[in-house]
């Protein structure tokens, strides 16, 4: 069995004003003690895990912006988990970015350090926006790091947008997502923001400092993102998510098929023999629990039948293609559509989802109504 490997760095130059993830200021004594835990972390699982569980087929470099790390340090730690689990020869390895933290010569040595899938964190075009969500960058240094991301031989390219940012025109969305299609990515993440409690971007619209996009003008980027994307050859084939052929992310499909992983790291979660664990956010409270021996989580669930079954529909929903019902019985000796006969009856008298070619799946209408269809599952 094949999983996926996590690894949390949580350290950015500076928080965005939207963001709700665990991350700190860079700090060099948090780091010091972020990398010794994480190098006990990694080598805890190594001999914790049977060997079966240790063949890893990708591998995420997520944060917070583990740029802020030297390059040497995240080779560093691509090396150690090379040396303690069995790494496939063509796993998919991505670290992710933000404009302003790489360098021609950085990336150069993350792609011979083994990378070869970089995400970077361009979120719009236009200035004024990137000074609203308190973005550190512009789209200059975004269109240079792709440059240089592509002269260092990142031959797998993913950007991220976000739209219905308040005070943002639909011309404005239109506008970024051709200017971002001109750079020419392999894959791209077009996601909504989503106000989280106890930001400050959520306090200056609650205070009425700002006001939110309308749902309406919200639902109306989001379906002109979709029609952009497949006129210009993507394939939508998440609901956030868009991808040329062959270049979907292997390693959210894992998640997508709930399927299992290891989180390593502050804050990271795991879904690996039946369970559900997150580990402790702070970096030095992670740091003390592995020094003294201890595993860093913080919580831990054991996963009933049932609860798989609810997982796998509504993380499977979050695909264009839905879930599949033949692999649904074959994971679990039971028809989904008699598991779930009562919703799915309502969902699809809503018109929210549909059973085509032997898949459940989201309709049109269900698309920006994803999150309530999942609740119905959970």
């Amino acid at each position: 069995m094949t999983i996926g490997l996590y690894i949390h760095v949580p350290f950015c130059l500076q928080k965005c004003l939207y963001c709700d993830f665990t991350s700190y200021p860079i700090n060099r004594g948090k780091v010091e003690h972020y990398l010794e835990g994480l190098q006990r972390e990694i080598c805890y699982y190594g001999d914790m895990l049977d060997s079966s569980d240790k063949q890893i087929a990708t591998i995420f470099v997520g944060g917070g912006t583990p740029t802020c790390l030297m390059p040497g340090q995240l080779a560093g730690l691509l090396e150690l988990v090379s040396r303690v689990f069995t790494v496939a020869g063509d796993a998919e390895i991505t670290v992710e970015a933000n404009p302003g933290t790489v360098s021609r010569t950085s990336l150069q040595e993350l792609r011979a350090a083994g990378f070869n899938r970089l995400s970077l964190g361009v979120q719009s075009t236009h200035p004024s926006l990137l000074k609203l969500i308190g973005r550190p960058h512009d789209f200059a240094q975004a269109r240079q790091a792709v440059q240089f991301a592509r002269r260092a031989g990142f031959a797998n390219l993913n950007l991220d947008l976000i739209f219905g940012l308040p005070t943002q025109t639909a011309a404005q969305w239109r506008q970024s997502v051709y200017e971002i299609l001109s750079l020419q990515p392999d894959h791209l993440s077009c996601y909504s923001l989503q106000l989280e409690e106890g930001t400050p971007l959520a306090a200056a619209v609650e205070q009425g400092r700002l006001a939110a996009c309308p749902e309406e003008r919200e639902l109306a980027m989001y379906y002109s993102v979709i029609e952009i994307l497949t006129a210009a050859g993507y394939r939508h084939y998440e609901i956030s998510n868009f991808a040329r052929p062959g270049y979907s992310c292997r390693h959210n499909l894992l998640y997508w098929h709930n399927r299992p992983y290891l989180g390593l790291g502050p804050a990271a979660h795991s879904h690996l023999m039946g369970c559900r664990w997150g580990n402790v956010e702070d970096v030095d409270q992670y740091f003390m629990l592995l020094q003294a021996g201890q595993r860093p989580i913080q919580e831990m669930q054991q996963l009933s039948r049932r609860e798989q079954m609810e997982e796998t529909v509504f993380l499977g929903l979050r695909l264009l293609r839905g879930v599949n019902l033949q692999e649904f019985y074959q994971r679990f000796g039971v028809s989904l559509t008699e598991v779930f006969a009562q919703q799915i009856r309502q969902l699809t008298n809503s018109g929210l989802v549909e059973l085509v070619s032997g898949y459940l799946k989201l309709t049109e209408k269900g698309l920006p109504l994803a999150n309530q269809v999942f609740a119905q599952f959970v």
